[in-house]
């Protein structure tokens, strides 16, 4: 046995299987182990009735009781997928078994509208689902009554009008598998209602509005994938459906991820962290997916063992509410101390037998691996920019605004697998702000559109416009900003990079450097328009370590006209060389217009300031090289 997460025999694994999995090492065996410490950790916490897993730390706004359910339920449903990966398994069917019992008998809050605890219940019925040969079946009648009275609540209910409409539809197919009251109509509504969020190329909207993230993956096409499995036949109708939406998904989704396993740090409900593995395993169980099964293996294995390295779980063996360790700014108000155990969802993959060919192949290379990447993604309004050297990809956002709330997690111009967005009050990194413009957060994002290598949107910072257009060359990304506004100035971030050390500065008159000890850099350099160039050092306020810079540019404006701003921003796991950047990017402006030359004699054209809204007009476009 060896142990794994920076040598502190925290989680202890099988050894690595480098003949079978050469470029995680990881192996079905590993995923049992991990699974395995993550429910053996929790068994100090669980009430003497067995209904509620009571974790220390902050709760939720839903209350204890409610946080204690999530704490079952949750874990509850990664049990339920290790009790069927090895055919059963008496010592979890025990604990669990009582525990279900207990809390729907009375221990557990009832079911009533738009609640938690629908959560949760979505959670248990799945469990029970694909446990069910070991679990629910050697349940007496009075205690399947018990259950089946507690999600009864489900029945003609009311939930909220996104991903949970599918909570409700599990939740009810699972009664109506065992001969339990359900409503037909709640099951058809719910399914019929994710058709009005479908925007093409295999994406959802989490609900009515531009919302895309992780949630698209372990909740838009995880419960109907789910759905299938425990309607049977009646399901094959929308299965087909369900089938090609997940493949295409897909071809977009193994771009979102770095080569070292990290997904992209962005959007809400970070903490449940190898929940994003969820789609990749339902492809495979589906037969939909694009992937082969040794890829498949290779992405899930690398984000499992990037949380594992990582320190992930904790010295006690839990999850904590974080990234790679504690930080509350990752979470939102609901998120109670056992929320992160929605990571469950990524363990889905034990559904699959030990001879299925995604345990059974040897890992082969996911695209990352062999080539740079440049995904363009019209349905989000997202471009992917990757780079193999360093294995880092960056999400330029141009679409997603989660109901223009100006979070930090949806709000700014970039993200990465290897950074995360600072959390004060002034909004620098990845943003442009303009000083003295009440509201002026990026909120509602107005696409104007995204193309091969380019993409561009707009948005209303108080009285300011502001519009900016990304060009992808590499490991580079020129931003070109426009501003319509007041009197004011000008400050554009560029990737904040953290860790446990303090990261290095360095700073020219129009470019700012930041590195962090591991050599991960963040470069801002000013092509056109910029006068100041500075590096901002945060405390405590980023999600991968307490010490964090960001470096930016700032350009005085005179709010007489629109100014035209051109920047090179990089996130590079080499040593960036500033001054080369700026000398091997020729840029020209006339007006409005704005024409890019790299080095190689790749020209980008971007004219800014078209009269376009969301979904329309036109975005830069980058030539050959001359």
């Amino acid at each position: 046995m060896a142990g794994a997460g920076g040598g502190s025999g925290r989680v202890w694994l099988p050894g690595t299987d480098r003949l079978l999995s050469s470029r995680t090492g990881y192996a079905r065996e590993t995923w049992l182990a991990v699974a395995d410490h993550l429910l053996d950790s929790l068994v100090p916490w669980f009430s003497v009735s067995g209904a509620q897993v009571r974790l220390p730390g902050r709760g939720s706004w839903s209350g204890a009781d409610c946080d204690g359910l999530e704490g079952f339920a949750r874990s509850f449903l990664l049990a339920a997928f290790r009790i069927a990966a090895t055919d059963g398994d008496d010592r979890l069917v025990e604990r669990y078994a009582r525990g279900l019992v207990a809390g729907a008998a009375g221990e557990w809050p009832r079911l009533t509208p738009c609640s938690q605890q629908m959560v949760e219940a979505a959670a248990i019925a799945v469990g029970l689902h694909e446990s069910r040969a070991w679990l629910w079946d050697k349940l007496d009648v009075r205690e399947q009554q018990v259950v089946v009275d507690w999600l009864s609540g489900f029945v003609g209910s009311r939930t909220w009008d996104n991903n949970w409409r599918l909570f409700q539809v599990v939740g009810e197919q699972f009664l109506a598998s065992v001969g339990a009251p359900y409503s037909q109509d709640d099951i058809d509504a719910g399914l019929d209602r994710i058709e009005d969020w479908y925007v093409g190329d295999g994406w959802y909207s989490d609900g009515p509005g531009q919302n895309f993230d992780h949630y698209i993956g372990w909740a838009m096409h995880l419960y109907p994938g789910l759905w299938t499995r425990m309607a049977g036949p009646s399901a094959d109708g929308r299965l087909a459906v369900y089938r090609e939406r997940l493949h295409r998904f897909l071809e977009d989704a193994v771009h979102l991820t770095g080569s070292d396993g990290a997904p992209i740090h962005f959007g809400r409900s970070l903490c449940y962290r190898m929940a994003s593995a969820a789609p990749y395993w339902m492809g495979a169980l589906l037969d939909a997916t694009p992937l082969t099964p040794g890829q498949t293996r290779r992405l899930c294995s690398g984000t499992l063992r990037h949380f594992v390295d990582h320190g992930v779980p904790d010295d006690r063996g839990l999850l904590s509410l974080g990234w790679h360790h504690h930080f509350l700014p990752t979470t939102q108000p609901y998120s109670g101390p056992a929320s992160p155990y929605w990571a469950s969802k990524g363990f889905l993959g034990l559904l699959l037998p030990a001879d299925h060919d995604v345990w059974t192949a040897r890992e082969s290379a996911l695209p990352l691996d062999e080539h740079d990447q440049v995904r363009a993604m019209q349905a989000p309004g997202f471009l992917i920019q990757a780079t193999k050297h360093d294995g880092i990809v960056r999400l330029l956002n141009h679409g997603s605004d989660h109901g223009a709330e100006g979070d930090a997690h949806y709000n700014r111009l970039a993200y990465s697998s290897r950074t995360g967005p600072e959390f004060t009050d002034e909004q620098l990194d990845n943003h442009i702000t303009l000083d003295g413009t009440a509201g002026g957060h990026r909120t509602r994002i107005h696409r104007i559109g995204v193309a091969e290598a380019s993409a561009a949107s707009w948005w209303q910072a108080g009285p300011a416009r502001i519009e900016v257009a990304s060009v992808v060359h590499g490991p580079i990304e020129v931003r070109c900003v426009l501003v319509n506004g007041p009197e004011g100035v000008v400050r554009h971030g560029g990737y904040a990079v953290a860790g446990t050390d303090l990261p290095e500065a360095d700073v020219k008159a129009t470019w700012a450097q930041a590195t962090r000890v591991d050599r991960l850099t963040s470069v801002v350099v000013g092509l056109h328009g910029y006068e100041h160039a500075a590096v901002r050092r945060g405390l405590g306020t980023n999600a991968f370590g307490p010490h964090s810079a960001t470096p930016y540019l700032e350009a005085p404006y005179d709010g007489k006209g629109p100014l035209v701003l051109v920047s090179a921003v990089v996130l590079s796991g080499d040593m960036v060389w500033p001054r080369q950047l700026a000398e091997s990017i020729d840029v020209t402006v006339h007006g409005l217009h704005v024409t890019v030359r790299f080095a190689d004699g790749t020209t980008a054209d971007v004219q800014l300031g078209e009269e376009v809204g969301d979904g329309g007009g036109t975005t830069p476009v980058a030539g050959a090289p001359a």
